[in-house]
């Protein structure tokens, strides 16, 4: 006697208090677990340096050669800048980011057929830190890899045009094609599992770039080429890298469209990799 059951609106009351201290918690160790992945993608850097410096160096190599071997491209008229490693620098630029991100899912790729992303899986950790995680570690490696090929093209006489407000777009242009590039990267590797992924994320990603402004400008282009590249909605984020460089004034019009075209392909890529990971637990 004396005792009482609880009634259903208490039990009700409850229940809702558990789910949404489960939900605080989930939420709140999210940002944790993406920080620690993170930190580990960082330091696999310095252990398997192989799997990184190709990003550092590939850009270099192609803002030096590419703007030593086409430098009479700045007599053609109408031509925005009179450097040609400013017209090569921002693609290079974009190409290492790029490839800082997919380089995320080759790291995956490894871990899955190691076995360590099972173990990965089984911590009490949300799913979605397997994403934001490596979103992170890919962010972190383009700003390294921005910063290492501005410097070197820099030295090689790249100039500024706008002064370092220049370096807004440059940045801007990068960190998104990492995030997309990380979001085509795990979604690939999720759904493949093995070195497959790989062949596709590198041939996709040279076809993006290369088949927009890359290496001339689209008023001297003809044929075929000149229709895909008005057309590829990342000729947006190649104009959007370069407006630093070039004599054209930075403004909202020469913007807002490849900051779009990062918004929109980089939600479109991290559910892309969300979904794969849900499919994966499943299997």
């Amino acid at each position: 006697m004396g005792t009482h059951e609880p009634t259903r609106g208490t039990m009700t009351a409850l229940n809702d208090t558990t789910t949404s201290t489960a939900r605080s918690v989930a939420s709140t160790r999210t940002f944790p677990a993406s920080v620690g992945l993170m930190r580990r993608s960082l330091v696999n850097i310095t252990r398997l340096p192989s799997a990184f410096l190709p990003s550092v160096l590939m850009p270099i190599f192609q803002a030096i050669a590419f703007s030593g071997t086409f430098f009479a491209i700045t007599q053609i008229p109408g031509f925005p800048t009179d450097r040609s490693i400013n017209w090569f620098l921002p693609l290079g630029v974009v190409m290492g980011a790029g490839f800082a991100g997919i380089g995320i899912g080759f790291s995956t790729i490894r871990d899955l057929e190691g076995g360590f992303y099972d173990r990965l899986r089984l911590t009490p950790t949300p799913r979605m830190s397997l994403v934001t995680g490596p979103l992170l570690a890919a962010l972190a490696r383009a700003a390294l890899v921005t910063t290492i090929v501005f410097i070197v093209g820099t030295l090689f006489g790249a100039r500024l045009t706008h002064g370092p407000l220049g370096l807004i777009p440059l940045y801007a242009a990068a960190l998104g094609i990492a995030a997309i590039g990380t979001g085509w990267g795990l979604g690939l590797a999720f759904i493949f599992r093995d070195m497959r992924a790989a062949a596709i994320m590198q041939l996709t990603f040279f076809l993006v770039i290369f088949l927009t402004e890359a290496q001339t400008p689209l008023f001297i282009m003809q044929g075929w080429l000149e229709n895909v590249a008005r057309f590829n909605p990342f000729n947006s984020v190649i104009r959007l890298s370069r407006l630093g460089y070039v004599d054209p004034p930075i403004s909202w019009d020469n913007t807002w469209s490849g900051l779009l075209t990062i918004a929109v392909f980089t939600l479109l890529m991290l559910l892309f990799a969300r979904r794969g990971l849900t499919r994966l637990s499943d299997v």
